[in-house]
């Protein structure tokens, strides 16, 4: 299963050490067998005042404490993994100080550009977690575009209701993604969709079919879930979500993968075993839904949608 031929499997790395101080190690992802992974975004990069103070969650990007996760990366990357940065989450400014005017975005985002490059990454999650102008976003994907050729990868994680509704309530980015899509759809990869926290429903393949509904890509809307009830509400169990996936992948040929917000705890194999949930979404996206159990009965069951109720909580209950 490649990115090319294949859904993805993505995962957000943003507890790199655990709370007793060791390294959580990512190398499982590429060390245990049936495990298979095709992007790790690390998270979260943060632009700072003053211009140049770039953080990976509370450090430097190039503090001590990062050496063996930047190796680790690495190894990843030869492996044929793609890392990806991801910029913003919770812990808003880092958008809006790109938001600004010509002189001001230059002074944050040339820094930005240089860590990007010093640590070789494959490309960038935009998780835009504050209102930001759709001319804003369209400068920095431009930019980053320019600066990094076609190869770099360019994703965004939106709530699943921004792209279900065009309700300004239902969207924590300010810029609409349906305007966003139609001017840059060949610059966007992918979006990593987010089915959790009350911004949207993996009980049935309702949020997903409205958002197909409205002229979204199929091959780029990622199902992203939570990995552990511990880091957000809307958390679903294993054969609930084999379920789902099969029934998308059904209705959906192209479907675009999952992402899981975050690797550390991830379940069934919690700190300990982490890998574990990339071994399930591998089983799970291998299955081929011609030939599986899930009837039209099933299906029709997993179509029926449940009231939306976006709440006023960040979406990433657990993004720093």
């Amino acid at each position: 299963m490649s990115q090319e031929s294949g859904p993805r499997i993505v995962i957000y790395y943003q507890t790199q050490i655990h709370a007793d101080g060791s390294v959580c190690s990512i190398l499982p992802l590429i060390t245990k067998p049936i495990t298979f992974v095709t992007h790790v975004n690390v998270a979260a990069i943060h632009l700072n005042d003053p211009p140049g103070n770039i953080t990976l969650n509370d450090h430097d990007p190039s503090h001590p404490r990062y050496f063996t996760l930047w190796a680790e990366l690495r190894a990843l990357q030869a492996s044929g993994v793609k890392v990806l940065g991801m910029l913003g989450g919770a812990a808003k400014g880092s958008f809006s100080r790109l938001d600004l005017d010509e002189e001001t975005f230059e002074l944050y985002y040339v820094p930005l550009r240089d860590m990007i490059r010093e640590r070789a990454l494959d490309g960038l999650d935009l998780d835009v977690e504050e209102n930001m102008t759709l001319n804003g976003i369209i400068r920095l994907i431009d930019r980053l575009r320019t600066d990094f050729g076609k190869q770099f990868l360019i994703t965004l994680a939106p709530v699943a209701a921004a792209l279900i509704s065009g309700n300004p309530k239902h969207n924590l980015s300010g810029f609409c993604y349906e305007a966003l899509e139609v001017m840059r759809s060949s610059e966007i990869a992918w979006y990593n969709t987010q089915f959790y926290c009350g911004w949207g429903d993996l009980s049935s393949t309702a949020g997903y079919d409205a958002i197909i509904a409205r002229g979204f890509p199929i091959n780029k809307i990622v199902v992203g879930m939570v990995t552990n009830p511990a880091n957000g509400s809307g958390w679903i169990s294993s054969w609930k979500l084999q379920n789902l996936l099969l029934a998308l992948q059904l209705r959906y040929p192209k479907f675009g993968g999952v992402m899981g917000w975050e690797y550390f705890n991830s379940l069934p194999g919690g700190t300990q075993k982490p890998w574990e949930w990339a071994t399930l979404m591998t089983s799970f996206l291998k299955l081929n839904p011609s030939t599986s159990s899930v009837d039209h009965a099933s299906e029709s069951s997993l179509s029926k949608p449940r009231t939306l109720h976006a709440n006023d909580e960040s979406k990433t209950e657990n993004k720093e």
